[in-house]
């Protein structure tokens, strides 16, 4: 029931991907309003289930309103994957209400105290992961070690990467420089269980010098942020600038391909939603403006996680090493 059109986008969505990944779909919320999407739709296949809640979290709640409202749609859904129900719980709402109610109801992965969001950045070179995109502004050295951890262990088994290259996102490239957060989070990486590479400047973020760049919540959101941003603003510069003369028209009908790959390169759509790495079962979390295909993806997201084994092997690479001890 989360998102700017909640919940025509979900239930398409949910519908595209039960024929695309053969995927049973629990949806979670109003049953009046999903039944009246799924009919205008104009189907509802047998892999659809839905559970009706009378109330959800809006967009300018609180998160810690879960704890009130324990019959809302992201708490009820959640509950599903804690009973082993489900999978996975996906959700385009209140990201701050779906994080409160992983970490509260889900429960943290032994090892990890602060559950970070892990999303994908398109590079020159492929895919890198930025970890923590938004889930804690406030952290200490050893988060982001383990944030460290949980990227290199994401990378390896939904991105296909034997030995990632992990970065910490600073301001310069030199050890010495940041703040005495990066500064000491530099000193724990250099110990972590990863092929640690040293400091990634701002302007390497889509480089692909690193296949995970590790951060605060704070500055990750922000760099995020900035980056959609940018590439909307560009694709609105380079769309009035083309439209300004005859001749730009016309080179702007011979590029129109090139643009359309440009556009879906930076789509978030393409990513569908972003994993919250360090809770105890998997929580996607969807951009609010998700379309159908988005949310599409975000259940391809969840499945590969939960096929991959991508929580266990976070588990294992916690518990089975000194550097657990140290953070």
């Amino acid at each position: 029931m989360g998102g700017d059109d909640a919940p025509f986008s979900e239930v398409k969505g949910a519908l595209d991907a039960c024929e695309a990944f053969g995927v049973e779909i629990i949806l979670v919320g109003d049953e009046t309003a999903i039944r009246a999407a799924l009919s205008a739709y104009g189907k509802t296949p047998p892999a659809i289930s839905i559970v009706h809640t009378p109330t959800r979290i809006e967009m300018g709640e609180s998160p810690l309103n879960i704890r009130r409202k324990k019959d809302a749609s992201i708490c009820v859904a959640t509950e599903k994957v804690k009973t082993g129900e489900a999978s996975a719980v996906i959700s385009a709402g209140n990201s701050g209400a779906s994080m409160a109610a992983a970490f509260f109801i889900l429960g943290a992965i032994p090892g990890i105290d602060r559950p970070a969001i892990a999303t994908m950045l398109p590079t020159l070179k492929g895919t890198s992961i930025l970890i923590d995109a938004g889930a804690n502004v406030d952290c200490k050295p050893k988060h982001l070690a383990a944030f460290a951890v949980m990227g290199d262990v994401y990378a390896k088994d939904v991105l296909g990467i034997a030995k990632p290259r992990v970065g910490l996102l600073n301001i310069g490239e030199e050890d010495s420089k940041g703040n005495e957060l990066t500064k000491e989070a530099f000193l724990l990486l250099k110990s972590a269980p990863v092929h640690f590479i040293g400091n990634v400047e701002g302007k390497e973020l889509y480089a692909g010098h690193a296949d995970v760049v590790v951060c605060d919540g704070f500055v990750g959101n922000i760099a995020l942020k900035v980056s959609e941003g940018l590439a909307e603003a560009i694709m609105q510069f380079l769309k009035k600038e083309i439209m300004a003369t005859a001749l730009g028209r016309l080179g702007g009908l011979l590029l129109k391909p090139a643009f359309r790959r440009f556009k879906n390169k930076i789509d978030y759509a393409e990513y569908g939603g972003a994993p919250l790495l360090g809770v105890n079962g998997i929580s996607i979390i969807s951009h609010g403006r998700s379309s159908p295909k988005a949310i599409k993806n975000a259940i391809r997201v969840a499945k590969e996680s939960f096929e991959k084994g991508v929580n266990r092997h976070i588990q294992e690479e916690m518990a089975g090493s000194s550097f657990c001890e140290a953070v």
